[in-house]
């Protein structure tokens, strides 16, 4: 692959709050993620909108469905990092400058969410996994059939990258990109969290009080571009490409309200 495209660290980061780096990245915490995509839904969308975001420090987000874990882990103070819940459902999944993230909202009744929910899903996972193909990693997009051949570990249920559902990413036969969705009113919202390398299993599972067999549980269910590649992927190249293929398959799009 280019030599521009790896790199031996992150690009730098400022400690706190939100700032873009270049004109394809979005430096946040989790917490001006969630609310980015709250504000989104919260008025009729008329045209898609786009964020590409990575995070300055790690964050733990829950799903919808977790509001007991989260309010347990909050009390229970085991980390000092960001506790955020968001609107979607699936597992825990732990932010960082390990991962890089988007936000796609699309009006309600756009052509790319036809046929329903785990269909709106396929061309997202297909893109991820043709841009991944480009940077010399052998990714595919997991088919719903494919995906019933693969038993689930019940262990890693809590986790959003301990488990496996349509069209999300796999590489090596390990996840490499997570896939959730939040339909409204005013539109529907599709995020998507590509692990660029191995994030810190321990601090997940120390925070969520999990044993600590299940870091090696995640270690076996996930792979990262670093590892694939042997080197570290500089997130802005990766950036830029996957902001390129969504304006090739959206069109326009609009950034949205300041993050």
């Amino acid at each position: 692959m280019p030599a521009a495209a790896l790199a031996p660290t992150a690009v730098a980061r400022p400690p706190r709050g939100a700032a873009p780096v270049g004109t394809a990245l979005t430096v946040a915490r989790a917490s001006t993620e969630q609310a980015w995509n709250s504000r989104q839904l919260a008025a009729p969308i008329t045209v898609p909108r786009v964020r590409v975001w990575t995070y300055p420090a790690p964050g733990v987000v829950f799903g919808c469905a977790q509001a007991a874990l989260h309010g347990e882990t909050a009390r229970a103070a085991r980390t000092d990092c960001e506790l955020v819940q968001r609107r979607a459902g699936g597992g825990a999944v732990l932010t960082g400058p390990w991962m890089l993230s988007s936000s796609v909202v699309l009006p309600p009744e756009h052509r790319l969410l036809a046929g329903g929910t785990v269909a709106s899903y396929r061309w997202l996972g297909v893109l991820h996994a043709g841009l991944l193909r480009d940077l010399g990693i052998p990714a595919h997009a997991l088919a719903p059939d494919q995906l019933r051949a693969r038993p689930a570990d019940p262990a890693l249920a809590w986790a959003c990258f301990g488990g496996l559902s349509p069209w999300e990413v796999i590489a090596d036969g390990r996840k490499l990109v997570g896939l959730a969705q939040l339909r409204g009113r005013h539109g529907v919202l599709l995020t998507t969290g590509t692990l660029l390398w191995r994030p810190d299993w321990a601090l997940l599972c120390r925070a969520l009080d999990r044993p600590p067999t299940d870091v090696a549980r995640l270690d076996a269910a996930t792979t990262s571009c670093a590892e694939l590649l042997g080197a570290r992927i500089h997130i802005e190249t990766l950036a830029e490409g996957l902001r390129q293929m969504l304006a090739d398959v959206l069109g326009d799009f609009a950034e949205g309200a300041a993050a």
